[in-house]
């Protein structure tokens, strides 16, 4: 029979003084988990040093602390119960180190708040409460310390225990248990308090094992992220430490974003016997059945349960860094084991976790939280934090420091795993005996594609239309392709989701680039929102692709609105509508721009027609 022990992992977090450490020392204590001797060494060095005895000297970790009186990093340590043994986090209170806070509770599977009853529900229990949510810890117990200072009072208790309850509830957490207690004389910690008979439910140890332990992670996704590759003889072993689910030897896996695929031949483990299967927080190294080239930052998962593939996402953040984050400006996105450069492409809002309000900013100081976007060169392999808290929690770095911790979202976003996939094989290129140059001497013109790009009631469609007739009366060989004309037949099958739009673009670039191949003009007329859906449409094209922004306020469009989109977008009709509750990303660099607000449908017209002239017509 196996003798290992289940391991949980546990934050504690609270304003300064309201008792962390004393609770955690008592929690020890009352524990038996004090190592002998020990409780008679710390009482030797107060008398020595002339200092009262105090629980917390049994868990500061630094001399610093125990002089300045305060806890200025955070301690991990290590106490048991009869069901499991603990990690105990204690993070620091006070603004300062929320740096450090927000370290220790990253790898947190639970948390313990703590509220002092003397002074009530403080700034900081709203803030911590809020960072909390925001790394994605759901298992909370509140225990409401220095009851006697309260008169161990049952209506003191349960007007602070309303008062969080109520704020919590606001921002989404429902805590498992409040507890009253005196962490100092250990009422409600280890045993039930006789001066609050009042309070019967559990203790704080109890509330601690009612919690789910790490070997729930086994029910997720299995998720690998790849460390580091060793070559040992003819092997090469892939080494990472199992964030979620469970592998055995014969599975079949998936490494993302390369998309390689690969049967495990055998799990390593160090200093034992290989072994057939794995699980969460086990570190191993496998080797496959094929010599894959295989890279640092990968994640290994099973090929039915793979994770998002994107290039962009929202993050939810606390700022850390001295200086404000701020539109354009690249960090190192620290994602398990992949280290990437990402750009900040837009704030969405910034948090007061006080008012639970938010509010637009050009700009997020220092422990500001905020909804970002964030977009990288590179694919990333990620989920959302709802779906798995390991893979769904993201660092931001500078190269030095660590700048923000945050969650990750893909709200309004597509996962671009299936439009980077390619399922086809066994396929030859099939060349054409028509070739380009005598496409271009028979029409008189280059083909291409003039890929209109722009919120709803810019234009595009109206100029569209108009540029295909001109250029038809003017001899040239063109066709629209029109956001509502494909959805009837090529794109029949395919809704509003963001993976469906995306489809929705990736199929009409594929389509304008065979027109463009075959010499002709296409115009296409989508508002395609997406950055990375066009340069997936340019790439298709090559050369042939010209991106025009056909550009106008979203107040100019909502006056419009030539479809009573917005004023149903506005009610809620229509979910996800750009402009209104989904992201329009406006070109960086287009080759035309035409501004609507500004000119004329018949101006817009000529320009456009203007630079078809300049750049597709053939030249003698």
């Amino acid at each position: 029979m196996s003798t290992e022990r289940d391991l949980m992992r546990i934050v504690i977090v609270g304003h300064v003084d309201h008792g962390k450490s004393t609770l955690v020392g008592r929690l020890f204590h009352d524990t038996g988990s004090l190592p002998d001797g020990k409780l008679e060494q710390i009482k030797a060095m107060c008398e020595r040093r002339g200092m009262p005895f105090e629980w917390a000297f049994l868990m500061d970790a630094f001399q610093s602390e125990r002089d300045q009186g305060i806890t200025i990093d955070t301690a991990q340590i290590w106490f048991k119960t009869p069901k499991r043994d603990y990690t105990i986090i204690d993070a620091p209170g006070h603004r300062e180190f929320i740096k450090n806070m927000i370290t220790g509770a990253s790898s947190a599977e639970a948390a313990v708040m703590l509220i002092d009853a003397s002074q009530g529900v403080q700034q900081q229990s709203r803030t911590h409460a809020f960072l909390l949510n925001l790394l994605g810890i759901r298992q909370i117990v509140v225990v409401v310390n220095k009851m006697d200072l309260a008169g161990c009072a049952e209506a003191t208790f349960a007007q602070i225990k309303a008062e969080y309850v109520r704020y919590l509830g606001d921002i989404g957490i429902v805590p498992n248990f409040v507890i009253p207690a005196v962490a100092r004389d250990g009422d409600n910690l280890v045993h039930r308090s006789a001066r609050m008979d009042w309070y019967k439910e559990a203790t704080l140890i109890a509330a601690l094992d009612s919690f789910r332990s790490q070997g729930d992670l086994a029910a997720l996704p299995l998720r690998l992220p790849i460390q580091d590759v060793y070559k040992f003889d003819e092997r090469r072993i892939l080494a990472g430490r199992i964030a979620s689910g469970r592998l055995r030897v014969g599975d079949r896996l998936l490494f993302s974003p390369s998309n390689k695929m690969a049967r495990i031949k055998t799990i390593e483990t160090w200093n034992a016997d290989a072994a057939n299967e794995a699980g969460p927080g086990q570190s191993i190294g496998i080797t496959t059945d094929e010599q894959l080239f295989i890279e640092r930052g990968d994640i290994a998962s099973h090929a039915d349960q793979p994770p998002i593939e994107t290039n962009v996402f929202r993050g939810r953040l606390f700022w850390l860094g001295r200086k404000p984050l701020v539109r354009g400006d690249a960090y190192r996105l620290r994602l398990q084991t992949r280290d990437v450069q990402v750009i900040v492409e837009a704030i969405d809002a910034i948090y007061d976790p006080d008012a639970l309000a938010q509010r637009p900013a050009d700009k997020v100081e220092r422990n500001e939280i905020a909804d970002v976007i964030l977009r990288s060169y590179a694919l990333l392999a990620l989920d959302e934090v709802e779906q798995n808290p390991q893979t769904g929690r993201f660092v931001l770095g500078d190269g030095v420091n660590i700048v923000a911790g945050g969650t990750i979202s893909m709200r309004d976003y597509p996962d671009q795993r299936s439009l980077v996939t390619v399922k086809s094989t066994n396929i030859t290129a099939v060349a054409h005996r028509v070739t380009n140059p005598q496409r271009v001497a028979r029409n008189g013109h280059t083909g291409g594609v003039l890929w209109l790009t722009g919120l709803s009631g810019a234009g595009k469609s109206t100029i569209a239309m108009a540029v295909e007739q001109e250029l038809f009366r003017r001899g040239y060989q063109a066709y629209v392709l029109d956001g509502d004309n494909v959805r009837r037949g090529l794109n029949s099958n395919l809704d509003f989701s963001p993976e469906d739009r995306a489809e929705n673009i990736r199929r009409v670039g594929e389509v304008a680039a065979l027109f463009a191949d075959s010499g002709q003009i296409v115009v296409t007329a989508f508002i395609s929102p997406y950055r990375t859906d066009r340069q997936r449409a340019r790439a298709a094209a090559g050369s042939g692709f010209h991106e025009i922004h056909i550009k106008a306020s979203l107040e100019t469009c909502e006056k419009r609105d030539p479809k009573g989109l917005y004023r149903r977008a506005r009610t809620g009709e229509i979910a996800e509508f750009t402009g209104v509750t989904a992201p329009y990303e406006m070109p960086e660099s287009a080759e035309l721009t035409i501004d609507t607000d500004r000119l004329s449908i018949e101006q817009s017209v000529a320009k456009v027609l203007e630079y078809v002239e300049r750049n597709f017509r053939k030249t003698a």
